[in-house]
């Protein structure tokens, strides 16, 4: 895969809008804010949930999605997915038959942006994944995966109020999409991967976002081994990565990082006073706390 297969596209004008409003000084303004609409999920005949989303690769969100909630296999062969942007719907159609009434009762309420839900068995085969042991994450790959995926034109620098999530491989970003919610756009490279049948096993995921119990989960379910951020943790996201052995760094801000699991997988090829000074717009202020989900 070349960099940046896919990445966002903030002059898709069904992305976002343009809203009049005032400033502090009571001038008028014309800002940018990102679009947010419904999308209802059906696996064959049973209508399973509704996102919030951005709109953009329904497809992808879709199918990535059933996978995260176990809701499809690995080996399961989908035979059709239809969109329809008037009714705001998507089937997914399968060739296994399938019937999650009972698993639907079970739902959770999670940590994550846009009302996302964590079904009541989402931890089937955590703990039977084994991820790859020989995968390695260099520190000269931390700085230079920031600042590719910095310059990067994206929704957030245009709009803000979204969340991009970044699938790499050692120094080089392959999958960056983005959404009004964290696990939307982690579901979107879930469902890409399974479409395209791209191995898990040698690459990075990068999130905006927190390292939550559901980020740690859904990309050790991924089979992805090495997880990143530039955001911080939660002591649940703590546990399972070190349960998973996933490897998770977290606070990635310019030559600055902290690791909490899976520190067998660093290399520290290049130290941090020999890389270039952060820029002072990524730069924490004292007392500044992780924000964002």
């Amino acid at each position: 895969m070349d960099e940046f297969a896919l990445r966002p596209d903030p002059l898709d004008k069904n992305l976002s809008v343009d809203v009049e409003g005032f400033d502090q000084n009571g001038h008028s303004v014309t800002t940018t804010v990102v679009a947010e609409r419904p999308l209802t999920l059906f696996l064959n005949a049973q209508e399973i949930v509704t996102m919030m989303t951005i709109g953009d690769y329904p497809d992808l969100l879709a199918v990535g999605y059933l996978l995260n909630q176990n809701m499809l296999k690995a080996d399961d062969e989908i035979t059709a997915i239809e969109h329809d942007k008037d009714l705001g719907a998507i089937v997914v159609r399968t060739k296994r038959k399938t019937n999650y009434e009972e698993k639907l009762k079970k739902k959770t309420q999670t940590s994550g942006c846009a009302q996302g839900t964590v079904f009541g068995d989402l931890m089937e085969e955590f703990e039977d994944v084994r991820l790859n042991a020989q995968a390695q994450v260099r520190t000269s790959w931390l700085y230079e995966l920031q600042n590719k995926i910095n310059r990067c034109p994206s929704l957030y620098l245009s709009a803000g109020a979204i969340h991009g999530c970044v699938l790499c491989r050692e120094d080089k970003p392959l999958l960056y999409v983005e959404d009004v919610g964290r696990h939307n756009a982690v579901d979107k490279i879930a469902g890409y991967m399974f479409l395209n049948k791209v191995e898990p096993h040698d690459k990075l995921f990068y999130t905006t976002g927190r390292l939550t119990s559901e980020m740690v989960i859904k990309t050790v379910k991924m089979g992805i081994p090495v997880l990143l951020s530039r955001s911080g943790f939660t002591a649940w996201g703590v546990d399972l990565a070190r349960q998973s052995r996933l490897t998770l760094i977290g606070r990635l801000r310019g030559a600055r990082f902290i690791a909490l699991a899976g520190k067998n997988r660093l290399i520290y090829d290049l130290q941090p006073s020999k890389m270039p000074r952060e820029p002072a717009k990524h730069q924490r202020k004292a007392g500044q706390t992780d924000g964002g989900c």
